[in-house]
């Protein structure tokens, strides 16, 4: 059965203009003509084709292919895998670009400069979500605070780091005991956490006022991404989230003078 350029065109992908290109470059001419001269294409040619396509998939230049079909399948193998080398390579060095643009786009939105052994070493179970990163930075894309935040963030050395994930380990032993304990989110041991929980914020990143700790708060009783980056989930208990939020508050409120036993904090 013989096909026209046209339907060879439409089922194969390519267009005609490039059936024509590899007809003059002496890679495909058709079997036959029809009685009007027009480019007729059959069953051999169509496989031709196919191994033309095969062969541009993989990164062959035109001359190349044509090298093939002239040589041994001996040949034709050799020049798989070479090229097969070239693309292993070629993955290679895009894998290693990947990586440097992920930890570029972690480093602008996360501001933690280290390497990801570093990071595990450092962090151990918290990680940092890029997608609650990217939220964060447009939701507070014009905050000073924010921007504060990011740059000392960046600025950290490993050793700063470690000296601020200690302090912060030490400070969520206290709050889980304290849960576990049963502690009134508006008592004072609860309190007292909240505000050592402000005042590390203050001193690692930006200046944090009892108005902005309660915002900070309020994202760790809606978003489990953010609670995440305090209380890894393997130490998360039910209600803890809610309840370190409520101890936020209640902290607040005895800044601002007012009640601490509200119902809002009990």
């Amino acid at each position: 059965m013989s096909y026209s350029v046209g339907q060879v065109s439409a089922f194969a992908g390519v267009t005609v203009r490039t059936l024509h290109h590899y007809d003059k470059a002496g890679l495909l001419s058709p079997s036959e003509r029809s009685p009007a001269g027009y480019r007729l294409y059959g069953d051999a040619d169509l496989a031709r084709l196919q191994q033309i396509l095969f062969y541009r998939e993989l990164g062959f230049p035109l001359d190349e292919i044509a090298a093939i079909f002239k040589e041994s399948q001996a040949n034709a193998v050799e020049h798989l895998r070479a090229r097969q080398r070239q693309l292993s390579e070629e993955i290679a060095r895009l894998q290693r670009l990947a990586e440097v643009a992920e930890r570029a786009i972690e480093v602008q939105q996360t501001g933690v400069s280290l390497t990801p052994q570093e990071r595990f070493e450092v962090f151990g179970e918290i990680t940092f979500d890029l997608s609650y990163a990217t939220e964060a930075e447009q939701k507070w894309a014009h905050s000073e605070g924010q921007r504060e935040a990011m740059a000392r963030a960046a600025a950290h050395t490993k050793e700063d780091w470690r000296r601020l994930m200690g302090e912060a380990t030490a400070w969520r032993a206290e709050l889980l005991a304290a849960f576990d304990d049963g502690e009134p989110v508006n008592g004072e041991r609860a309190m007292d956490l909240a505000e050592e929980h402000r005042l590390h914020i203050s001193r690692w990143f930006t200046t944090c006022p009892p108005d902005m700790h309660r915002r900070i708060a309020d994202d760790f009783a809606a978003d489990p991404r953010a609670f995440a980056l305090v209380v890894p989930p393997s130490q998360q208990r039910p209600g803890l989230a809610a309840y370190t939020c409520k101890a936020v508050h209640a902290n607040a409120a005895r800044h601002a003078g007012g009640p601490t036993d509200s119902e809002e904090h009990r």
